[in-house]
């Protein structure tokens, strides 16, 4: 049996007016573009970071 992959929810609280490019980039990355968006993704190291980035603009919902 394969184990499930670890994911976790992103809702963005913010807007990204006003914000450096790469910070607009990232929340586009992360599949968030508008405020009360939610995106369930990966748990990765990588996606960390890019929460990371931008930790002022997006709160975790949950992690499973």
């Amino acid at each position: 049996m394969a184990k499930a992959a670890k994911t976790i929810k992103v809702e963005q609280t913010r807007s990204a007016i006003r914000r450096q490019h790469s910070q607009r980039s990232t929340l586009v990355g992360l599949k968030l573009n508008k405020i009360g968006r939610v995106a369930e993704l990966q748990d990765t190291p990588e996606t960390r970071g890019m929460i990371a980035k931008v930790q002022h603009l997006v709160r975790v919902i949950d992690e499973t």
